[in-house]
């Protein structure tokens, strides 16, 4: 198989012979990057588990150090000291029933995710239609 200059390159810095650590083969990966994107990296790992038995499948959840980069809009549904409280806590919108029409008649869905405190879910329940699609 033919390949690129580039790839070339890359691949005579690593000696396939050889079973890097984690820390020297990370930084090999980032020696070699000459992509204008952030590239990625796949990592396979043989557990010798056997996936078909249910007491021996791995599955977990991974929360990454510095996120994943994106900013979430949060929309909360709340009156009185409540809703101090959700600006406090770092709430991009808040509001009550004025918020309805907007949402309804304008069209806007300018948040990633909404929450409602439990005076405001009779309200927020007409948003079915119109949230629920988002999600």
């Amino acid at each position: 198989m033919k390949r690129g200059k580039r790839y070339a390159e890359a691949a005579k810095t690593v000696d396939r012979s050889v079973l890097y650590d984690a820390p020297v083969a990370i930084s090999l990966v980032k020696q070699n990057a000459s992509a204008k994107f952030d590239e990625t990296i796949e990592a396979h790992i043989r557990t010798g588990c056997d996936g078909r038995h249910a007491d021996q499948q791995i599955r977990g959840a991974v929360v990454l150090p510095h996120g994943t980069g994106k900013t979430v809009r949060i929309l909360v549904f709340a009156k009185g000291p409540k809703a101090d409280e959700a600006l406090a806590a770092g709430a991009d919108f808040v509001g009550a029933e004025e918020l309805i029409p907007k949402i309804q008649n304008e069209g806007w869905l300018d948040f990633d995710v909404v929450v409602a405190t439990p005076d405001m879910m009779g309200v927020v329940g007409r948003l079915g239609r119109v949230l629920g699609p988002k999600a």
